[in-house]
């Protein structure tokens, strides 16, 4: 009876629903059903597209958004954002570089790319916890900062990565799958486990539901902010890893305008801005999407140019399609 009451006239009138609700399905499954579309346009608009080679192509290059996407979705579901993850991958992956190039000690390389993006993130969080400075402005201004430290430490040129055995990281396979795509795979699989099943995950949503209530009801509202910019800066960092993998090189514009990649992949994958709601199995999906669309792009032709054009429209279109059915 309180229910009834508490719908409108004509729709108590009428009783509950029959059928399928479309918002309702928008808003469980509307990501998976762009991903679908998109990957039944691709192949139908170059047949290169559905071969194995391409396919893991696309995993390959997904991966490093993907990746960032990561520690961005825990960011954003605090009702936080990060604008500074392309500028930690520069900072991380010229010190990955710099490291190998003076010592050859890859061990040493992998450790000192994560500590510098965590530091990098610890200050984010700090700023925006004990120095109440908007999570936008903090991390815009560290983004800043992170890149400028990048050109400094380089002084503008490449750091070369010719060591064979940490390429391997970037071109190499685990049972026929990219290794950048299994380490991406991997984090996933850790990820939603965590924001599942873990005391962390569930202050993590708590926090982005309501600050208040999640500070009122005992949590450590700032300690859990300031630990999921930490874990942004340390996924940015072993996207720098992969990135330097890939790519053999590290120079100071790596990572550039992968930030807005990682928040489209993140947004498009039912992630709310508002905190809250989504998670990161949404986001693989979401990066995907962002992945094949580049990839689709390159094999018909597109221009480069036009690619932002693209890219904007899809999201745009994504997400709103998906906020529908969330406001339903």
């Amino acid at each position: 009876m309180a229910l009834q009451r508490s719908l409108p006239a004509d729709r108590a009138a009428r009783g509950p629903r029959r059928g399928v609700d479309v918002r309702d399905v928008l808003a469980r499954y509307g990501t998976l059903i762009a991903l679908v579309l998109l990957v039944v346009v691709a192949a139908a608009l170059s047949p290169r597209f559905l071969t194995t080679v391409n396919l893991m192509n696309v995993l390959r290059q997904t991966s490093i958004v993907g990746v960032l996407g990561i520690g961005m979705t825990f960011v954003m579901l605090t009702a936080g954002i990060d604008l500074s993850v392309g500028a930690i991958l520069a900072v991380s992956a010229v010190l990955l570089g710099g490291t190998l190039e003076r010592t050859g000690n890859i061990w040493l390389a992998l450790a000192v790319a994560p500590a510098a993006g965590m530091v990098v993130g610890l200050v984010n969080g700090l700023g925006v916890t004990w120095g109440r400075v908007q999570p936008f402005v903090m991390t815009l201004g560290m983004l800043g900062i992170a890149r400028s430290l990048a050109f400094l430490y380089t002084g503008g040129e490449p750091i070369p990565i010719l060591d064979m055995g940490f390429l391997r990281l970037g071109i190499g396979y685990v049972a026929g799958v990219p290794v950048p795509s299994v380490v991406f795979l991997l984090l996933l699989a850790a990820a939603a486990l965590v924001l599942r099943y873990t005391p962390f995950g569930r202050y993590v949503y708590a926090i982005g539901s309501n600050e208040e209530a999640a500070r009122l009801s005992g949590i450590n509202v700032g300690l859990y902010k300031i630990l999921v910019y930490v874990l942004s800066g340390a996924t940015a960092a072993i996207a720098a890893i992969l990135y330097g993998a890939q790519f053999a090189a590290a120079p100071a514009i790596a990572g550039e305008g992968y930030e807005l990649d990682a928040i489209a992949a993140v947004v498009v994958g039912g992630t709310s801005l508002f905190g809250g709601q989504g998670g990161v199995i949404g986001t693989f999906l979401g990066a995907l999407i962002i992945g094949i669309l580049s990839n689709i792009l390159n094999l018909t032709g597109v221009s480069p140019f036009a690619q932002p054009l693209a890219k904007g429209a899809l999201i745009i279109a994504a997400v709103w399609i998906v906020g529908r059915g969330q406001r339903a």
